[in-house]
């Protein structure tokens, strides 16, 4: 945003506070010219009123009581609305699949202290074109002010007094902060950090716009008019809301007062297992289309979304990342595969139905082991296992190369030899093996 445009927004917010004031006065003057005050002295009040709220004299007194707020993205008034524990104001970056504090790449400042400096929070925080009064003084641009300032004295009492609201005091904690510290090694790991006001705000503003954008509504109308339409529609099922404040959600935070002191929860319950009705005959392989692939959507989908925003970079934060969700989709195939492998569904691989290729009967029907003898040779060879790696692999491969990724044989391998899938066939045999001596 040019000076020239950053200059005008204070102009006309000052302005528009003005006549919000004068209005409300022009209404009670009304009721106190009848109550029997004098024309005179009411209108020298109206006129000592309109002085308050000229530009460099309301920009002084705003930058005197500048310094009763503070800006910050974590508040510490979520967690106690008595706590007197410091809020603070920090940014980091990083690119990860989930949205987190890290992931803000522009982090909505939020502003805590007397509520009744929170107008001065709204000058500091409001955008316009991409740029805020908050922003520059961030960065040492002082020349929307200077503009505005009759000397260099007035412009230096400006920005030393709207400065203030961006000072970090002494960091201090309280009982009422909850602030749980773990010992670890020689050190602590805080169990339950400041509440982040930043990402809640970014959290209400990705589901408002989900849910009432005229984007969203055009997507809604589709469906209900059973027609297809370019964008996908995103639901947000089974949320909750917490509030805030009570009635006074200004004394939490200015952007909680924005919100009504409104916090979507989403639902983070354990998920809900269906058991499996009948043996999966009739499939060709356990990766084909059905209750695997269907409980790795949301995971493959993330695990895509990573790999291709991050492009040709390979650092620890991305090798990490896809390894979580490589482990995530391994620890679900076995999930899958346990409810499989019930006793009572012993020898269900000899259905004439069954098409499963032969390593995959021999992992996922172990317990016919105990009256085929033939079977049983097989499965103890453990010959099977590297083949349901393999297909493992080969499976993981293929949806990457459906999004266009380049994937070849390293990747195959790195999949195939992953230590979690190891570690759960070993885990699944001997459970196997366990209840087989009992």
């Amino acid at each position: 945003m040019s000076k020239k445009e950053l200059v005008t927004f204070i102009v006309d917010y000052i302005a528009g506070r003005r006549q919000t004031k004068l209005d409300a006065f022009d209404k009670e003057k009304v009721k106190r010219l009848a109550a029997g005050e004098q024309e005179a002295e009411l209108l020298n009040e109206r006129r000592e009123l309109e002085l308050r709220y000229e530009t460099r004299a309301w920009l002084t007194d705003a930058a005197s009581r500048a310094g009763q707020i503070s800006l910050v993205t974590h508040a510490a008034k979520y967690t106690h609305g008595d706590v007197k524990s410091s809020s603070i104001f920090t940014k980091t970056t990083a690119s990860e699949g989930y949205l987190s504090t890290a992931t803000l790449t522009k982090p909505a400042a939020d502003a805590v202290g007397n509520a009744a400096a929170l107008d001065v929070a709204k000058l500091l925080q409001t955008e316009t074109d991409g740029d805020s009064l908050l922003a520059c003084l961030q960065r040492n641009d002082h020349s929307a002010l200077a503009a505005l300032a009759e000397s260099d004295e007035q412009l230096a009492t400006w920005v030393e007094g709207f400065s203030r609201a961006l000072t970090t005091k002494q960091p201090t904690s309280h009982k009422l902060a909850k602030q749980v510290y773990f010992p670890v090694g020689e050190g602590y790991h805080l169990l339950n950090p400041l509440f982040s006001s930043s990402l809640a705000q970014e959290m209400h503003q990705r589901i408002v716009d989900h849910r009432f954008s005229d984007e969203s509504k055009a997507a809604w109308k589709a469906r209900r008019e059973k027609r297809g339409y370019p964008q996908p529609l995103v639901i947000f099922p089974n949320t909750a809301i917490m509030n805030f404040g009570g009635t006074k959600p200004q004394n939490i935070s200015s952007l909680n007062s924005s919100r009504g002191g409104r916090v979507w929860l989403l639902p983070s319950s354990a998920p809900q297992w269906e058991s499996l009705p009948k043996p999966p005959l009739g499939y060709k392989s356990m990766f084909a289309r059905g209750p695997f692939e269907y409980a790795t959507h949301g995971t493959r989908r993330r695990l895509i979304s990573l790999l291709v925003d991050s492009g040709n970079e390979n650092n620890l934060r991305i090798r990490r990342a896809r390894e979580r969700y490589v482990d995530e989709i391994i620890d679900t195939l076995f999930n899958v595969a346990a409810e499989i492998q019930r006793q009572d569904w012993a020898g269900w691989t000899t259905h004439e139905k069954c098409e499963l290729k032969p390593h995959q009967q021999l992992w996922l029907d172990p317990w016919r082991a105990k009256t085929d003898k033939a079977f049983f040779n097989e499965r103890d060879k453990d010959q099977w296992q590297a083949a349901v790696a393999e297909d493992f692999a080969k499976w993981l491969n293929s949806h990457l190369r459906q999004a266009e990724l380049s994937v070849g044989q390293t990747e195959r391998r790195e999949w195939q030899t992953a230590p979690l899938f190891s570690r759960r066939l070993r885990e699944m045999e001997k459970a196997i093996k366990g209840y087989s001596h009992e």
